[in-house]
């Protein structure tokens, strides 16, 4: 079982953002129960980019791969809805 991390005071205001879908970090983890694409985003800070479906809206879902005395987990950094090309990138990936 993967367990999630993310700053809540960086959910709010996620949450608030219009733009990104008024949605926070609990519901784009929804993106990991349908087909997603998973990629290396950067080395400098190691960060990792999964792309999926959230209520019928594809997102791109930034977040570091971590570890604590319970073993590795995702730090979710930011998400937003997926750019025209990031939605190509997915469907090269998932058919």
């Amino acid at each position: 079982m993967i367990r999630f991390s993310w700053d809540h005071q960086k959910n709010e205001l996620l949450k608030a953002n219009k733009a990104r879908g008024s949605i926070g970090f609990e519901e784009v983890l929804s993106l990991y129960k349908n087909p997603f694409y998973e990629a290396m985003r950067s080395d400098d800070p190691e960060q990792f980019v999964s792309t999926g479906w959230v209520n019928g809206v594809l997102y791109s879902l930034i977040f570091e791969e971590r570890e604590d005395e319970l073993g590795a987990y995702r730090h979710l950094v930011t998400f937003w809805k997926s750019s025209k090309e990031e939605q190509r990138t997915y469907e090269k990936h998932t058919k």
